[in-house]
């Protein structure tokens, strides 16, 4: 993928298109964050026309970016009405003829973050003569800087404290959270899209996480769980009176709900109520090339990509009959066309869906993976369990704070 600077006007009515390459809907504009102390505005994400109404989709799902539109690197998009979220501007409305001495703004260019390949950034930005008889047809490229003499950006303690916090990684933002007010807690939350939300309330200690849960709007809140894991997810709907968890759950799509509903059956200290629910399931046809191709995917976390689970059809928990487990290693020194189902390793063993954790840990210690597969008693893979799911129920209470 190109890291070449592409300017916004060649974005606006290009078409929003699915990792497959299908129409969503169509760019209209690009929003950005205010720049940092040496660093240029980030961009934050993109406002798509779709269905008729103008949605933000993050720039982190955005994968490419050329002649043909922008390609989500997910295939989800969060349909929620667009809205201007606290320090952000959106480019064309707020950039283009901006005057910058004698010349005007007449276009801004982004590009990819150097060394990263979902983050963008403005790169720079086109100038033109001002004036009916000294106007230019095409731009001088300039650097970013020139933005902060216009003086645009909210640049208001709550609205860089916002921003800051934005940028942190969910488990340091989750950190600084404890000593917000209240007031920047509630920015912090108006100003992150769901997915942002998402990670964020998984970090968080549960108590703290439920009431930022509960302050939410039921419609918003449904949406910010479906973002999330689907075990912390649980794990955080447990939290709340009877009532209001039924409503959540009923404001959610129901195939998200559904597994949410058989992990919240489940004690929270057993294998069914740790595990996630959509491990990395392949057919025993499937090939090391095909299983590699997934554990590259980003969105999966480490200690998910660590093992390919293997399974007869569905493919979908409850699966069909398991077969057993391929780490990452194994796929990496056998041949990229041979089938998973001869290259199966010994462990981890599967465990039931009742046993309880402390057995986990101690399967994860003596077979030294990161992850345990969980069956029920037709030998279908319910989920798995990692190792990060065990030590945060093994810790002390509060460690997040520490």
């Amino acid at each position: 993928m190109s890291s070449a600077p592409v300017f916004v006007s060649r974005l606006v009515g290009l078409m929003l298109l699915a990792p497959d390459g299908s129409p969503v809907g169509k760019i209209d504009d690009v929003v950005v964050a205010p720049p940092g102390s040496d660093s240029p505005p980030a961009v934050v994400g993109f406002v798509a026309e779709v269905q008729r109404r103008q949605i933000f989709v993050n720039a982190n799902r955005v994968g490419e970016l050329d002649i043909t539109g922008a390609r989500l690197y997910t295939g989800t998009v969060d349909l929620r009405k667009f809205k201007l979220r606290t320090g952000e501007l959106l480019v064309r409305q707020s950039f283009i003829d901006q005057r910058v001495g004698r010349e005007s703004i007449n276009d801004v260019a982004i590009r990819l973050v150097a060394g990263q390949s979902r983050s963008w950034e403005v790169a720079g930005v086109s100038l033109v003569s001002t004036g009916l008889l000294r106007r230019r047809r095409t731009g001088r490229l300039t650097g970013w800087e020139v933005l902060n003499d216009l003086n645009l950006f909210d640049v208001s303690p709550m609205a860089l404290q916002v921003s800051e916090l934005r940028d942190m990684h969910p488990a340091d933002a989750a950190t600084h959270m404890a000593g917000l007010t209240q007031e920047a807690k509630d920015a912090v939350v108006e100003a992150m899209d769901d997915e942002e939300l998402a990670e964020l309330l998984q970090e968080l200690p549960e108590d703290q996480a439920s009431e930022l849960l509960e302050s939410l709007d039921v419609d918003r809140a449904a949406d910010v769980l479906e973002e999330m894991e689907a075990d912390d997810a649980a794990d955080l709907l447990a939290e709340l009176p009877p009532a209001e968890r039924e409503e959540m759950l009923q404001a959610m799509d129901p195939e998200e709900a559904e597994p949410l509903r058989r992990l919240l059956a489940y004690l929270p200290d057993t294998a069914g109520g740790l595990m996630n629910p959509y491990p990395l399931i392949l057919s025993g046809n499937s090939t090391v090339a095909e299983a590699l191709a997934h554990i590259r995917d980003p969105d999966i976390a480490a200690a998910e990509a660590a093992h390919v689970f293997v399974c007869d059809a569905p493919l979908e928990t409850p699966t069909g009959a398991y077969l057993g487990p391929v780490g990452y290693q194994r796929l990496l020194r056998e041949p990229p066309y041979t089938k998973l189902a001869l290259c199966l390793d010994d462990g981890p063993e599967q465990v039931g869906e009742e046993m309880p954790i402390a057995e986990i840990a101690r399967r994860l210690a003596a077979y030294d993976v990161v992850a345990v597969p969980v069956v029920d008693g037709q030998n279908r893979l319910l989920g798995a369990v990692t190792v990060d799911d065990v030590l945060d129920h093994l810790l002390p209470a509060g460690w997040r704070r520490r």
